[in-house]
């Protein structure tokens, strides 16, 4: 694993960078605001910079190994270190976190939620931009245990603060939840560390000794990982506190949540649990195909019974994470391809339709399904890109929403060894009806928003400022997702050949 060794500043440079906005922001007063708004989007655009300059210098035909590597001495007492490094599997996630903040600040500056207070509010998102890059390139679990936690404070005031009328119990919710899982999460961590005999918390380190862990023993272990990973994903039955932080939360906390948030979770999955203990996993896997194709199913269910936008996309994801963990529970490097196709995918799709829901909501005041109508006569662009998106959504061939589902239906046909077939082409016949059904309600809900006449309470406003189409703001934070969708739908091979040999590595002890 050779690398250059000067550039192992450019992973910390990415992740720390937004705290430098936060620090010069801390000393702008509250009042000024065009000057904040200024410092977050300069400081979140050099952080995407910083990304870009990453993929630049990113070594492609080498996507399998470490890369930037940066390894220090950071808490010698309990030998866990400062150790960092992005592979095909984090790379994509690392820049789609700061693509999403960078797209979400340009949103927010004609956007803030009330109670105003911009300070705050883009002070908890360079914050929040710094958890999850931190996440995606953390190569100790330390480091990955901190990270993971920076992320849930962020979270909780911005819902908490800015949320909807029940902002409070959604964000108790949504903390409880979590740490409560994230508990599980570092006790199982710990076990990990002290059965490998206690001599370093790094990844590859635990990768190459964890196998060698009594099988039952690893069973406990990769049972509190699961807790905690499932909940942030969150799988059925975790899932409870998602429809309400989504439904409550600001719009843009809505789309981090959806488009980064619950990708830490399955990320941890494919990184880390399913690596570090193989044989606890060949056993858990058809438990977590199960409850995957049931959320799959159960989440499509769920949407159909909604009558709030919001929480319809909400349950959606839950239907979405079903497909991304079925593919993972596979244990192949097919169904783990499509796992982290599927992550991305549903962090620009459903990102994007939390945005056109915010808008909705901006000028509509409401999100009730029932009220609303006539959206492609009042606002024609704003319908389209509805559309566009919920077709994205449903898994229309040709866009990225495809490439997530379809394989990882596929990869069920011929799990890993050691894994019963009929089990998992049972899940995969359940799992291609729930592709049926989230058809039924994307297009069941577009239908309803967009098309006949405006409701009668909002008929004569045609021409009111206040409903206006996609102003300049949505147009530039919307089209690189939209640019995003087509071009991944059209060309998936552009992820997949940057994913494939990270992939095939992490599952080594299941034949690749």
């Amino acid at each position: 694993m050779e690398m250059l060794r000067d550039d192992n500043w450019l992973l910390s440079v990415g992740t720390f960078l937004p705290m430098l906005g936060v620090a010069v922001m801390l000393f702008v007063p509250k009042v000024e605001e065009r000057l904040i708004k200024a410092v977050a989007l300069i400081t979140s655009g050099a952080t995407l910079a910083v990304g870009g300059f990453t993929l630049m210098r990113f070594d492609f035909g080498n996507a399998g190994a470490m890369q930037f590597v940066a390894e220090a001495t950071w808490i010698p007492v309990i030998k866990s270190s400062y150790f960092i490094g992005v592979d095909g599997i984090s790379l994509p996630l690392y820049f789609l976190s700061m693509v999403i903040t960078f797209l979400v600040v340009i949103y927010s500056l004609d956007h803030i939620p009330s109670p105003g207070n911009p300070k705050a509010f883009f002070s908890l998102m360079l914050v929040l931009q710094t958890g999850m890059a931190g996440t995606f390139i953390a190569q100790d679990l330390i480091l990955f245990f901190v990270f993971f936690e920076v992320v849930l404070l962020p979270m909780y005031f911005m819902i908490g603060v800015w949320g909807g009328e029940q902002r409070q119990y959604a964000s108790l919710k949504f903390f409880l939840y979590t740490m409560f899982g994230s508990a599980l999460m570092l006790v199982a961590f710990l076990a990990l560390f002290f059965k490998t005999g206690a001599e370093s918390f790094a990844i590859p380190f635990l990768v190459e000794n964890g196998a060698s862990i009594a099988k039952n023993v690893q069973i406990w272990i990769f049972a509190g990982m699961f807790i905690g990973f499932a909940v942030k994903v969150p799988m059925f039955p975790f899932h409870t506190w998602l429809p309400d932080a989504h439904t409550q939360a600001p719009t843009q906390g809505s789309v981090i949540l959806a488009a980064i948030l619950l990708k830490l979770g399955t990320y941890g999955f494919v990184r880390i649990a399913i690596p570090t203990l193989p044989d606890a996993a060949i056993e858990w896997a058809p438990y977590i195909g199960a409850l995957a194709v049931i959320g799959i199913i159960y989440g499509a269910l769920g949407c159909l019974a909604q009558q709030d936008m919001k929480r319809l996309i909400a349950f959606s994801s839950v239907a979405h994470m079903g497909f991304v963990m079925l593919g993972i529970s596979t244990l192949t490097s097919f169904g783990t391809n499509a796992a982290v196709f599927g992550m991305i995918a549903h962090g620009l799709i459903t990102g994007m339709l939390f945005f056109v829901a915010g808008s909705v909501k901006e000028r509509y005041h409401t999100l009730e399904i029932q009220r609303l109508g006539g959206l492609l006569k009042q606002m024609p662009r704003l319908g389209w890109i509805l559309g566009f998106s919920s077709m994205a959504s449903l898994g229309l061939p040709g866009l990225a929403g495809f490439w997530g589902e379809f394989p990882a239906i596929l990869a069920a046909y011929n799990p890993a060894e050691g894994l019963n077939v009929t089990v998992y082409r049972v899940f995969m016949v359940i799992a291609a009806l729930g592709t049926v059904l989230a058809a039924a309600y994307l297009l069941w809900l577009f239908q309803r928003v967009a098309f006949g006449e405006p409701k009668p309470e909002f008929a004569g406003h045609d021409h009111d400022d206040h409903f206006h189409d996609v102003n300049k703001y949505e147009i530039t934070a919307w089209a690189p997702l939209l640019i995003a969708i087509v071009v991944l739908g059209l060309v998936p091979n552009l992820l997949f050949k940057v994913v494939d040999p990270a992939v095939q590595g992490a599952l080594s002890a299941f034949g690749g």
